[in-house]
Parts: structure tokens; C-alpha cells; sequence
């Protein structure tokens, strides 16, 4: 659905008008695009001084993607370069888009079903694969989109297969219609073959042939098919002989006049899923395969991945079992090499002596014929695609559902839901399935705001393809008045051209019309609410199985909200039309595209986030300085993951203890984390306007009733001061309760933060009562023993003395006023920055290591004394050699002060509070001890620390009891270490711990 734009509203901030990759769309004013002008200032200086010519698209792509990557600096030219050259074709596929639709440019072909353009140097086609057994109008668009997500796996391949190229490729949809637009190809190069096409090297097509360049191609694409995962196999082709394929049938493989080798039609690279392919024999039921509106449904690419990691845990599972079965997993002898062998074939490896998992794309695709000899591999690639779309119903969705649940995923609006969903390879066509899944868990009230964001993704996609056909048909000079029709339809219940008709004619005359074009008397505006509204449901049915039908309340939570109530619109009005055609500005074209990556940015930023689930703290702050350092040099600020590693890096130093560094980075950022740096800096006006910011943005996009609202209320609590402080703490209490439960450690820290609030207000025996609630749960879940627990219980005998003692000063009441320091504390922990220690048996680990402790000290002080006693027998006997005593003074302080330099090196790393970001927790000591991978990576990381870790840790012991993080100073936390020797303690214990 395009985008509506409705009147200016003043000035943007600074921060929303800065530059960003691609083309912005705003919401509200006249100029809705920030970002790069389209006068190819990006340009690599190609046909420099010919301004008025058309550019060439694809060598400007193709010549950036062959500059240098020997160095550093040559790979920051090259990344800079491909996005910059990325970003003004998008912004060309946009302008030309508008220019095509609108009628100003004449197809270059006389097909009217599949018209296609010339502008711009881009080539612009409104068809694709047209097969029947697509779907029609949708099977086209899917085949459309699955060839863009096609195109960005083979772009982001790297090392040698960057020799295979793909054209410069966008979609762009604007006023119903989907255009694909794609960058000029080159011209072929290569012998004429009867029967082929020149220049065709690889395909169906091809026919049979021998040279260089063709098997330049297929080793290239051998080695494409074993980085993304797919089986080399052989179909009859249409003269009847085999022909051995690395992709679908669809692709071809071409070498251009430039002397690149390219890839075109892709669209079904990746595997079919079986969840939605019915035989022709078969019927669609409850628990079978299902029948989609088109035939082109492919499992993503992080399924795959997700997958193929599932199947290697039952590997290793399978050969254990099959090993110990067969005398033990101590020797490794023939007994080893069949277990590995039966391991593969229980999982479905493709391989009989290695675990390698491939998959065929051409498996249930129409029309394919498979020779005889590939039967065994046929019948094993269909078990694997069924297993993998089980896979997807019974592990991914209840493992998100789960994730949900526990509030590691947090869905805001439709496109954090989407997101979330696709990273772990969940299609949208599953939506009506996650809504089947929640209604039938018992945490279903917990999870309603994920079903009410499900509801309106379903909406709104369904309104989006009635949009697409609806407005297809309304020339330009009626598009405002079919759109805000449409608008009124949707979003006014019963809405219908009737009641707006006197309206319509008043408006045209006022425009100078004679009364012609009311909406009653034009097709589009026969439309009425009710008809919309079935429709909706319809497709609905049809797309994601939805039994029941849709109400306005899932659309208003997440369609209205973000588009209609930024103005004052009476939408419970049934006499007059809520949005007008004055109040639509402009109709732009939404462009999907393909990214590039930044290369050596990302791999540090990813180095950053696994040093950081280590626990690695300072090792991490370091990697997200640089990080943020490449991302500089390649992108601009809002690029959406050098806005991640800003905020990560923020939130890092904060933890670290570097104030001005978290001003520097945090300059632009919005959002709630802010508070910290502001706070911390003494501005807590600032402070508050960001948090109340945030709280609007969440009503608007969401509404009161979503988990993350309790985390702004807290934070509010925390930084207001009287009535104010307790409302929005009392509010956060009842959200916590109604989406985390009474006894969640987070309801807990809640209960505890109200009765510190209820104190300081002298009301002791509201406070009191908060305070037992919280002790009781940080009771039953962490242990008597617990610090936290132990936190509570000083805490509460505080609020008893003090109860007794009300009728005296309220001043007395001071002690129990938290500090500025304990308050940022707090509010790390409400944000889920730093994190209570759930564990119940790190205590242990202390004495443990205090126990080592005190063993290498009794260890270190014998062996110095034996050291001075030989020191000073040489002394004596060499008493006239001077020099000789003075190069031995000097040799042994070097290495007094190596160890000192690692002791201080290995503390500032170790001694650090346990923190929980959001990318990831620390690792904990099962899952090393039981990942030798791990283990060696964590080796490797800290060379020149390994033979001191148990003095450093042991002293990080003694200092891991940081000041109480929730009772104002009185109680201590725990901070938790994860190093080899900490992994030797665990097996040493009877239990595992887990962080």
C-alpha cells in the first residue's frame, strides 16, 4: 500500500532530518524524501562530462564490486563505494517508477500483458513468470520478491564466489502496481549452440558443451550450491538427456561482453516447503499440507540455517548413543567410523561419512522430471523438506511464542514482529498458525499483545492487496479522493459513499467543478465499509486460515494509531468523512532492495557481541569502538546496524564507567536507554522529555497494554519524585503482574522499587507490604541465601524500625532514600541492562575459588621465601661481582612486573558487574564445558592471561560484591565470571550452574 502523507506540521528535529542510506519516506510535510539527491554525485566517475546520458547501472555496480580488498583502507573504499552506488539506483528506481505508472514513458515492446520500459538506464517490467500454477497476480509478485531475496544471498557471498555476479535489482510499488526494475544487462559473449541462446552457458537451455568459460561457470556455481546449502542434482531436460544442475531449473548462467559471469532467475533458490504442497490426489487438511494462494512457497534462509543446526545436534546425539551402544565413546576405532556412518543416514546427511546437509531446490516444483538414478535421493531430499516444515510448526513457533513469553522478544508494531519472526526463519504465511498457537496456550492472556500485533499484520497485508487492485483502476486525476475513500472504508465502521455524498458535491464545487465526481457516481466509490471489511476477511481465510472473523480493535492498535491520529480525526462520525481528499498530499512508491554489507564493520561488531555473551566486557567495549569506527568510515549515522553498535556501545560504557565517551556516542539517539547517559550527566529535564517521548511513541504505535510499557513507567517512577513516581509505578506493578506474572523476578524488583517509593512518603505500611511481597518471591525463587533475598529482608527490617519510630521526624526517614548512584542502578536493571544472578549455587563457586586462593597464597609466599633465601646465598658468594647481582636484580623485576601488568589487565576484564544485554547473556559454565569450540575460542582470545587466571579471578571474587543495586546501598549483588578456571570448578561440583 503506498504511503499517505497528510498536512506539514513544523520544522524536524536534527536528528530526524539527517542523511540516511536510502530513500526515507515521511509521513507528514511537503518534501518527504532526506536523503541522497539524484544528481549520481556517487558515481565512480564512468562517462564523466556526459551528464545527460543515461547511466549505466550495472557496470558502476560491477566496477565497485571489483575494486581492491587487499587492505583495510581499500576494503572500506569498496564497501563505501557499493553502498553509495546502491543508494542512488534505488533512488533512480523510485523516480522512474512514479515516471512509468504515471504514463509518461512508452513501453518499449506492443505486449499490453507484460509492458516493458526503458528509462534512466533502468529496465522496468510489470510481468514475471506467468505460469498458471503460480497464482496469478500474486504468484508473479512472489516470484518477484523471492528473486530480490534470491539476489541479496548470492551478493553477500565473499571470496572468490564474488566472481559470480547478479544485476542491480529492485522492486517498486506504487499505485497497485509492482514494477521490477533491474540495471541494463551487458551484451553476451560466447560460440553460437544450435538450440541455445547465445552466450548461455548453464541451464535447462543450455544444451551440451565444453570450453573454459563454461567450467569456470559451474565450479563457481558448485561452490555458490555449498555455501547456500543445496544438492547438486540432475533433471531430464527438454530433449530428453540429463543435465546436471547446481540451482533450480529456472536459473541460467551467462557470460557477459564484460567478461562477468552472471546468474539471472533465481526466484527459486531456496527449498520448497512442504507444509503448503498438496498433490493433486490429495486434500488440504487440518493437520496435512495446507493450499496457499499461489504456488511459490519457499522456506527462508535462517530456517535453513536453524535447521541444518538442529539436525547436527541429533548427529552428535545419534553418534553418542550408537557409540556407547557399541562399548563406550572412550576408543575411537571401527566401531567410531560406523557409528558416524549410521548417524548419517538416521539424520538424512547427504554424505555417508561426514554430516553435510544439502537440499534440492527443484523438489516439488510442477513439471520437474528427475531421472531413475536419482530416485534414493528424490525420496531422502522430500523427508528432509517435510521434516524441516515440522520444524517450523512444532520448534520455531512455539520457541518464539516462548521467547515471548519470557520477554526476550518483544514486539512493538508490525515490523519489529516481522523482523523477529523472519529471524528465525518464520514466513508471514504463518501468522494465522502463531494465532492458533497462542489461543490454545495457557499463557494466551499473557501473550495478547503478540496476538493483537499478529491480527493487524493480518489486516494490513490483506487491506494492502485490495488496495493494490482497488486503486489500480482510478486515473490521477481521482487518485486523492479513491484513497481517502478507501481510508474511510477501513477505518470508520459502516462507512459508505451514501453518507458522504452532499459532502463530495460541496467540495467540487468549491473547486469549480459542476458536480460530476462524488463519490457515488464513480466506481471506486461504490465501496463501502461493510464490503471492505468482508473482503478483508475473506483473504483472510484464504491466506492464513483464520476461522474467526476480524474486528476494527486489532486494526486500530496498529494501522490508525501510526497513521490517522498523528491529527485531531473524528473516526465515530458516520455523517461526515473523517479524511478528505485535501488531507492526502501525495502518493510515493515503497521500493524493496537488496543491502549491502559492510564487511569488516559487521564481522567486528559480531567479534564485539560474542566477547560480550562471554562476559568479556572490556575486550567488547574495545571491538565496539572500533566497530563504530568502520561503520563511520563506510555509512552514515542512521544506518540502521551502526545504530546498533552505537547503542551497544553506549550501554557497554556505561557498565565500563565512561561517562563522556556515552555522551559522544549517544548523541542522536532516541530512545528510553538515554535516560542513563543523561542522568548520569545531571540532566534529568532532558532526561524526563526523552522518556515521556518514548511513552507517546509506544501509546501511538501501540497502546497502554504491552509489556514494554511497564519498563517506561519504572524508569518514570524512578526519575519523578512524589504522587507522580508512585502512579507510574503502581502502573507498571499491574502490567508486570498481567504479562510476567505475580511471582516473575522482574515483578519482584517492581514491588520492591514502589515500597522504596512508599517510604520516602512516610506511608512505612504500604511500604512494608510491597516489601514482603517482594521478599517472598526473591525467597522462593532465588534461595534463602540468595543476596537479593538478603537485600529484602535488611531492607524490610529498615521499614519496620522506621514504621516504629513514624510519629517522630520524617527526616529520620532518610537512610532509606536511595542515591542518584543506586537510582541509575535500578534503572539498569528495570532496562535490563545489568541483571540479578539467578543462579542458586554461585556462592559455592566463591568459597571454591577462595578455598584456591588461599592455596597459591600459602603456595606464593613459600616460593618468594625460598627465592630471597637463594638470592641472597649468591649474593655472598659473589659479592665482588657487582654487575653480575645487578643483571640479576634487573631480570627478576621484569617478571614482577609482567605479573603485575597481567593481574591489573585480567581484573579490569574479570572484575566487571554480570551484565544481560539484549544482543545476549554470558555464557555459562554447562554450555562451555560442553562446547569445546568454545572453549578453545575463549583460549585463544586471552593468550597472554592464561597462566594467571586463578589469582585474578580469585581477587575478582573478593570484589564482585558491588554496592545493592535495588535497596539503596544496604545489600550486595553478585557478579558473575566466566573463565577456564571457573568451567574447572564447575566439574568439580555435583551441579552445573547456570547464569
Amino acid at each position: 500500500m503506498c504511503h499517505f502523507l497528510f498536512y506539514c506540521r513544523p520544522a524536524l528535529p536534527t536528528e530526524e532530518s539527517m542523511s540516511t542510506p536510502y530513500r526515507t519516506l515521511g509521513w507528514l510535510g511537503g518534501s518527504s524524501l532526506h536523503s541522497h539527491k539524484p544528481d549520481y554525485s556517487c558515481r565512480l566517475g564512468l562517462e564523466q562530462g556526459l551528464n545527460a546520458q543515461a547511466p549505466d547501472w550495472n557496470e558502476e555496480l560491477q566496477a565497485a564490486r571489483d575494486l581492491p580488498q587487499t587492505t583495510l583502507e581499500e576494503r572500506l573504499q569498496r564497501d563505501k563505494a557499493l553502498l553509495q552506488v546502491n543508494s542512488a539506483f534505488v533512488w533512480a528506481v523510485a523516480q522512474g517508477a512514479e515516471k512509468v505508472i504515471d504514463g509518461f514513458v512508452d513501453p518499449i515492446n506492443n505486449c499490453s500483458e507484460d509492458p516493458a520500459f526503458l528509462w534512466g538506464g533502468l529496465f522496468m517490467s510489470m510481468g514475471g513468470p506467468g505460469q498458471e500454477w503460480l497464482g496469478g497476480e500474486r504468484g508473479r509478485r512472489a516470484a518477484q520478491r523471492l528473486e530480490l531475496q534470491a539476489i541479496q544471498l548470492y551478493s553477500d557471498l565473499e571470496g572468490d564466489l564474488q566472481a559470480l555476479h547478479t544485476l542491480p535489482t529492485a522492486l517498486a510499488d506504487y499505485r497497485g502496481l509492482r514494477v521490477s526494475v533491474q540495471g541494463l544487462a551487458p551484451g553476451l559473449q560466447g560460440p553460437d549452440q544450435p538450440g541455445a541462446p547465445r552466450g548461455l552457458l548453464y541451464g535447462v537451455n543450455a544444451g551440451p558443451q565444453e570450453n573454459p568459460a563454461r567450467r569456470k561457470l559451474l565450479e563457481l556455481l558448485a561452490q555458490s550450491a555449498k555455501a547456500l546449502a543445496l544438492q547438486r542434482h540432475a533433471v531430464v531436460g527438454p530433449n530428453g538427456y540429463q543435465v546436471p544442475l547446481f540451482t533450480s531449473t529456472d536459473a541460467q548462467g551467462l557470460l557477459g561482453a564484460d567478461g562477468r559471469y552472471y546468474v539471472m532467475d533465481v526466484f527459486r533458490t531456496m527449498p520448497a516447503d512442504a507444509n503448503f504442497h498438496i498433490v493433486e490426489e490429495e486434500e488440504a487438511g487440518a493437520d496435512g499440507p495446507k493450499r496457499f494462494p499461489h504456488g511459490l512457497c519457499r522456506l527462508r534462509p535462517e530456517l535453513v540455517k536453524a535447521f541444518i543446526q538442529h539436525k547436527h545436534s541429533e548427529f552428535t546425539t545419534r553418534v553418542r548413543e550408537l557409540m556407547e551402544e557399541n562399548g563406550g565413546v572412550e576408543e575411537c576405532d571401527s566401531r567410531g567410523t560406523e557409528a558416524v556412518r549410521g548417524a548419517c543416514k538416521d539424520v538424512g546427511s547427504v554424505s555417508d561419512i561426514i554430516f553435510e546437509m544439502r537440499f534440492n531446490p527443484n523438489i516439488f516444483s510442477p513439471g520437474v522430471q528427475f531421472s531413475s538414478s536419482e530416485s534414493p535421493a528424490v525420496s531422502l531430499q522430500e523427508r528432509l523438506l517435510k521434516e524441516a516444515a515440522t520444524f517450523i510448526t512444532n520448534d520455531q513457533i512455539p520457541a518464539f511464542v516462548n521467547d515471548c513469553l519470557q520477554g526476550s522478544d518483544t514486539p512493538i508494531d508490525g515490523a519489529t514482529l516481522r523482523n523477529a519472526l523472519h529471524q528465525k526463519g518464520i514466513n508471514l504465511r504463518y501468522l494465522g498458525h502463531l494465532v492458533s498457537t497462542i489461543s490454545q496456550s495457557e499463557h494466551k492472556d499473557r501473550l495478547r499483545h503478540i496476538t493483537r500485533l499478529a491480527y493487524g499484520e493480518i489486516v494490513v497485508r490483506c487491506a494492502r492487496r485490495i488496495f493494490s487492485g482497488y486503486i489500480q483502476g482510478v486515473d490521477l486525476a481521482s487518485l486523492s479522493a479513491a484513497a481517502s475513500h478507501f481510508l474511510c472504508c477501513l477505518l470508520v465502521p459502516h462507512y459508505s459513499s451514501a453518507s458522504n455524498g452532499e459532502e463530495s458535491k460541496k467540495r467540487s464545487r468549491r473547486r469549480g467543478h459542476k458536480g460530476g465526481g462524488a463519490a457515488d457516481s464513480i466506481a471506486w466509490g461504490m465501496l463501502t465499509g461493510n464490503e471492505l471489511w468482508s473482503l478483508i476477511c475473506q483473504d483472510a481465510q484464504e491466506t492464513y486460515g483464520l476461522k474467526q472473523g476480524l474486528g476494527y480493535q486489532h486494526l486500530f492498535s496498529c494501522l490508525c494509531i501510526q497513521q490517522l491520529r498523528l491529527r485531531d480525526y473524528a473516526l465515530d462520525n458516520r455523517n461526515k468523512a473523517p479524511i478528505t481528499p485535501d488531507d492526502l498530499l501525495n502518493l510515493l512508491p515503497v521500493v524493496k532492495h537488496i543491502t549491502m554489507a559492510t564487511s569488516d564493520a559487521s564481522r567486528t561488531f559480531q567479534a564485539a557481541q560474542n566477547s560480550l555473551q562471554k562476559g568479556l566486557l572490556e575486550q567488547a567495549y574495545d571491538q565496539l569502538k572500533e566497530a563504530a569506527y568502520l561503520f563511520g568510515r563506510v555509512c552514515d549515522d542512521l544506518h540502521p546496524e551502526a545504530c546498533s553498535c552505537l547503542s551497544m556501545l553506549a550501554r557497554v560504557a556505561y557498565l565500563q564507567g565512561h561517562p563522556a565517551e556515552v555522551s559522544d556516542v549517544s548523541n542522536f539517539q532516541i530512545g528510553h536507554f538515554l535516560i542513563f547517559h543523561l542522568l548520569f550527566q545531571g540532566e534529568t529535564a532532558l532526561a524526563l522529555r526523552c522518556l515521556y517521548r518514548a511513552k507517546l511513541l509506544m501509546l501511538l504505535v501501540h497502546g497502554e497494554d504491552h509489556p514494554y510499557t511497564a519498563v517506561l513507567d519504572t524508569s518514570l517512577g524512578l526519575v519523578l519524585q512524589g504522587e507522580q513516581s508512585l502512579q507510574y509505578l503502581q502502573n507498571a506493578l499491574k502490567l508486570n503482574i498481567s504479562f510476567r506474572g505475580a511471582t516473575d523476578l522482574t515483578t519482584a524488583l517492581n514491588h520492591h522499587l514502589l515500597a522504596q517509593r512508599m517510604c520516602v512518603a512516610g506511608d512505612y505500611r504500604g511500604g512494608m507490604t510491597q516489601e514482603k511481597e517482594a521478599h517472598n518471591i526473591f525467597q522462593s525463587q532465588c534461595g534463602e541465601n540468595h543476596p537479593q533475598t538478603k537485600c529484602s529482608s535488611d531492607f524490610l527490617k529498615s521499614i519496620t524500625q522506621q514504621a516504629v519510630r513514624v510519629e517522630r521526624s520524617i527526616r529520620q526517614g532518610g537512610s532509606l532514600v536511595p542515591s542518584l548512584e543506586t537510582r541509575l542502578e535500578q534503572l539498569a536493571l528495570v532496562n535490563g541492562i545489568l541483571k540479578t544472578s539467578y543462579s542458586m549455587r554461585l556462592m559455592e563457586f566463591k568459597e571454591k575459588l577462595k578455598e584456591r586462593r588461599a592455596a597459591e597464597e600459602a603456595e606464593k609466599t613459600k616460593s618468594e621465601s625460598s627465592n630471597e633465601a637463594e638470592a641472597v646465598e649468591e649474593a655472598a658468594d659473589c659479592v665482588k661481582q657487582t654487575e653480575e647481582v645487578s643483571v640479576t636484580n634487573n631480570e627478576t623485576q621484569p617478571e614482577d612486573s609482567d605479573i603485575l601488568e597481567k593481574e591489573t589487565d585480567h581484573s579490569k576484564m574479570n572484575g566487571q558487574v554480570e551484565s544481560h544485554l539484549q544482543n545476549g547473556d554470558a555464557v555459562n559454565e554447562n554450555d562451555e564445558a560442553e562446547n569445546p569450540a568454545v572453549q578453545l575460542e575463549t583460549s585463544e582470545s586471552i593468550p597472554t592471561k592464561s597462566q594467571t587466571e586463578p589469582k585474578e579471578l580469585i581477587n575478582a571474587a573478593n570484589e564482585n560484591l558491588q554496592p545493592a543495586l535495588v535497596n539503596g546501598g544496604e545489600g550486595m549483588i553478585a557478579k558473575e565470571v566466566v573463565t577456564p578456571v571457573e568451567k574447572q570448578a564447575a566439574t568439580e561440583t555435583p551441579e552445573t550452574v547456570n547464569n
